[in-house]
């Protein structure tokens, strides 16, 4: 009986929507190929201190740190961990800007690679969701942007600029020690 409700509500949730409303727009998702070690989909973690962050993943769980940006002020502003087949990205907490209209993010992300991140954030942003980044042109190698979607979730949307089984120089891995980082 519990399978039957559970059919039944999510039949009434998906009925609503049509095929236009759940259909690529303009090729935007056609390519999502993410770089090699990540899936379309990706957890993001905003936390308090990365480096510690990391070390707790690598003992705990055997992590291994792929990539570690700092930022000028030592803060760590982007890194990603693999544990087992799956990868992680991870940044230290920000505050906003003093008057800025965004709060802070926190504590986790969803981070979606696609084929066009312009065309898909107009998308998001049409459909509801405010604009936390607008999209530009990262570092690490990504166009990137951030929303939160109408219940209050971050999404980050990237499409790699490099090809899926490269990185560009800039990205040397670090790796863990017991009294920090390189």
């Amino acid at each position: 009986m519990h399978l039957f409700r559970t059919v039944a509500c999510l039949a009434a949730l998906i009925a609503p929507l049509s095929a236009a409303d759940t259909a690529p727009v303009d090729g935007a998702d056609a390519d999502m190929s993410p770089p090699k070690g990540f899936h379309t989909v990706t957890p993001y973690l905003y936390v308090k201190d990365t480096k510690a962050a990391i070390l707790f993943y690598a003992k705990a769980f055997a992590a291994k740190p792929l990539m570690v940006l700092p930022g000028p002020d030592g803060k760590i502003e982007h890194a990603e961990i693999q544990i087992g087949n799956g990868s992680v990205m991870i940044a230290d907490e920000r505050p906003e800007p003093p008057g800025s209209a965004n709060k802070p993010l926190g504590p986790s992300a969803i981070h979606l690679y696609v084929g066009d991140v312009d065309a898909v954030f107009a998308r998001a942003i049409a459909a509801g969701a405010k604009e936390v980044r607008a999209p530009a042109d990262m570092p690490w190698g990504h166009r990137f942007a951030m929303i939160t979607d109408p219940a209050g979730h971050t999404w980050s949307i990237a499409t790699p600029m490099v090809e899926p089984d490269s990185k560009p120089a800039a990205q040397p891995p670090a790796e863990p020690k017991e009294d920090g980082f390189k």
